[in-house]
């Protein structure tokens, strides 16, 4: 992984936290878990999709069904249905 995106990317999460802003957090750490997916890291990947879960489901937002279907597909939580 290239350094700079991702040092863009740590900022801004803390800029969302910082602002609590539930969407943006769920969007960067949505991005995040893509990123580690995508180079074969499934336990960051997991990690960041989590937290992306969490804030979902604290928001209610409509992510939180398919950020749980993604941790389900890797074995990380049990299949919730919403």
């Amino acid at each position: 992984m290239i350094q700079a995106p991702r040092d863009a990317l740590d900022k801004a999460l803390l800029a969302a936290h910082a602002r609590e802003d539930l969407a943006e957090l769920v969007r960067l750490y949505t991005l995040a878990a893509d990123r580690f997916e995508a180079t074969g890291d499934t336990s960051a990947a997991c990690f960041y999709l989590t937290h992306a879960f969490v804030f979902a489901l604290q928001s209610g937002a409509p992510q939180a069904d398919p950020l749980n279907q993604r941790l389900y597909r890797h074995g990380r939580d049990d299949r919730l249905r919403f």
